[in-house]
């Protein structure tokens, strides 16, 4: 492993999992389970082991995105990964692309968008999301993300810049629905999620206004199996509707 990379270690107590996300460097990673010397990790490979003062042993692995979900700080409930999914296949996202996103919150989107795109302007109206969103972004190593704070009904009137992809997770998205397609690049896709049937279709309204193509909407529920020894069944603890993506095409 290179001074610098990120690692996730991965161990076992009493049958759960523990992971811990740290930086190959000098420094101590202190757990329950013992301190372990992150420089000890240059001489290692994913697939390693390395083992605290205790004599706990951790498996040595490279972090990916679903990791960073999980270890990111909250400042409100986040996009989940089964609707940024529908973002990034039903758009075609790809490393050419210049993404602008909106209502940053902890950061999450934004960091699954800059995983794939080539750069991500993400803007907030708070700036204690913004700090958050920031610090999880240094965390996850991405260098191609812009945090910006402001509101987007104000600021996008004068960004100067075009974009392959806008997305908008806000209350005010109908506001700044009529000034997008002057930043997007034609073909590029606008992408917004709401939670309620009424901003839906405020959303729908808006996007008809302003004479977008190809708009489609969508729920993406997901339900997952729960496997006992009394039987197989869909599992009854979570929650399927998060809210509604909407994809239009300038």
């Amino acid at each position: 492993m290179l001074n610098g990379e990120l690692v996730l270690l991965k161990t076992y107590h009493k049958d759960k999992v523990k992971e811990f996300i740290a930086k190959v460097s000098d420094d101590q990673l202190h757990t329950n389970f013992g301190i372990i010397e992150l420089s000890s990790l240059m001489d290692k490979a994913p697939g390693d082991t390395v083992v605290s003062h205790k004599g706990q042993e951790f498996s040595i692995q490279r972090p990916k995105m679903p990791d960073f979900f999980h270890h990111a700080k909250r400042t409100g409930a986040p996009m989940m990964p089964k609707d940024i999914g529908m973002i990034i296949a039903y758009t075609g996202l790809n490393k050419n692309d210049a993404v602008l996103d909106a209502g940053t919150g902890s950061g999450i989107l934004a960091m699954y968008l800059a995983s794939i795109a080539k750069r991500v302007v993400t803007y907030d109206i708070k700036e204690d999301f913004v700090d958050v969103a920031r610090k999880n972004v240094e965390n996850a190593g991405l260098d191609n993300i812009e945090l910006r704070c402001g509101d987007i009904v104000d600021e996008i009137k004068n960004i100067g810049e075009k974009f392959d992809l806008i997305t908008l997770d806000t209350q005010n998205s109908k506001d700044v629905i009529p000034h997008v397609k002057g930043i997007l690049y034609p073909g590029g896709f606008l992408a917004t999620y709401s939670p309620f049937f009424e901003q839906t279709k405020e959303i729908r309204d808006a996007i008809e206004a302003a004479h977008f193509c190809d708009v489609t909407t969508i729920e993406c529920t997901e339900r997952e199996i729960s496997f006992s020894s009394r039987g197989t069944r869909p599992s009854t603890s979570k929650v399927g509707h998060t809210g509604f993506i909407t994809i239009a095409r300038a």
